[in-house]
């Protein structure tokens, strides 16, 4: 982790980026006066596809859910026809 003040980070957004694609940090801290308010980590696509406990290989939706159910009612609830 590493840790630097807005006006760095604005300078040096892009290697700070890099460094976390990189693997270099694995971490930003962003600071205003070097008090801490911000953190940057890397996003890992993987992650958000992981399922664990009970949640882990179930369906998210029934497999006779119908999107379009009730499209006629919320119309009409909202004046639109």
């Amino acid at each position: 982790m590493v840790q630097v003040n807005m006006l760095e980070a604005k300078s040096n957004l892009s290697a700070l980026v890099k460094q976390l694609e990189d693997g270099v940090e694995d971490s930003v801290v962003i600071a205003r006066n070097n008090v801490p308010v911000a953190l940057i980590i890397s996003y890992d696509s993987n992650q958000a596809q992981q399922r664990i406990g009970i949640a882990k290989d179930l369906r998210l939706v029934a497999d006779d859910w119908d999107p379009n159910e009730g499209d006629d009612e919320v119309s009409h609830l909202f004046g639109v026809m």
